[in-house]
């Protein structure tokens, strides 16, 4: 997967309204290596498939619903060639592909939820305007942030200040490496925001960040994911400033994303810490993702 597909992942992913956040180019080309990313189209379908060391997995193949079965079908003998002494299954699929997995006539699926994998959504104008007694202690958040820091400034991530990005975003990795030397996906997260970076304007993505005295406090980059949703794939930020995370939140669907009516913020890994932080949003829906394994 190179930069020059994107136009051929975006025809089939803009082809319908999506509301799964691992259905963008950017997602998929951040982690790409990680997931050992494989894809092709046959038949005006897109296949996606990825590996691991016990897992082949088929993602859900993208294209008109009338060619969904065949579709498993192709995805089924794909997996026997392939995958070799792995387990196979179908990973964070919709609702709606799930179904089609239920009436497939020629083998049986034990389908089970990723909860780990559900997307968090909350409406644009909450995460906004904060108002209410649910949002009582976000508010404190930012109010106190914004007594602290009163010149503290909101930026759209340009050219312009995408070196300052990434010299602060480094430092924080860093510190997150001295506190987990164990985790291998800070590092996999490191690399692929700097990817991004290399070709943010390509991606038509959204970006912004906030000042602190001259120096970059947080970053933030999304982009549309449908009709009337952004998602929100990177949110960073020094953790040692009281309400920094609130006010990039904040500022940044107040300032890129006022027109849209939703706002995905993506899943939570089953972290329990990030868990927490999204659900204290209160989200407004949550988006069901699937997994499937042949009974």
């Amino acid at each position: 997967m190179t930069c020059t597909d994107k136009p051929t992942f975006d025809k089939f992913f803009g082809s319908r309204y999506c509301e799964n956040s691992k259905y963008t180019f950017t997602n998929l080309f951040m982690w790409r290596d990680m997931l050992n990313l494989q894809w092709a189209v046959e038949d005006d379908v897109l296949y996606m498939f990825s590996t691991n060391e016990k897992n082949f997995s088929a993602w859900q193949p993208i294209g008109s619903q009338e060619k969904m079965q065949d579709a498993i079908t192709k995805i089924l003998h794909v997996a026997e060639e392939n995958r070799g002494d792995k387990k196979f299954m179908f990973v964070v699929v919709e609702k709606i592909f799930a179904e089609e997995l239920e009436k497939y006539p020629h083998a049986k699926f034990n389908i089970t939820p990723a909860r780990d994998r559900f997307d968090y959504v909350y409406l644009a104008q909450d995460l906004i305007n904060l108002s209410g007694r649910k949002f009582h202690g976000k508010k404190n958040h930012l109010n106190a942030f914004r007594k602290e820091y009163p010149d503290a400034k909101y930026l759209p991530i340009t050219e312009k200040i995408i070196p300052q990005c990434r010299e602060e975003f480094n430092i924080w990795s860093e510190i997150n490496k001295r506190a987990n030397p164990d985790d291998p996906f800070i590092g996999c997260e490191q690399a692929a925001i700097h990817e991004i970076f290399d070709h943010f304007d390509k991606f038509k993505l959204k970006g912004g960040a906030i000042v602190i005295d001259g120096k970059i406090a947080a970053i933030t980059f999304g982009e549309r994911l449908n009709s009337d949703t952004a998602v929100i794939h990177v949110e960073k930020a020094d953790s040692n400033i009281r309400g920094i995370y609130t006010a990039i939140n904040q500022s940044f669907v107040e300032h890129e994303w006022s027109d849209m009516i939703y706002i995905n913020r993506e899943e939570d890994m089953g972290i329990d810490g990030l868990r927490q932080a999204k659900e204290s949003y209160r989200p407004i829906k949550m988006i069901e993702k699937f997994n499937a394994t042949l009974a």
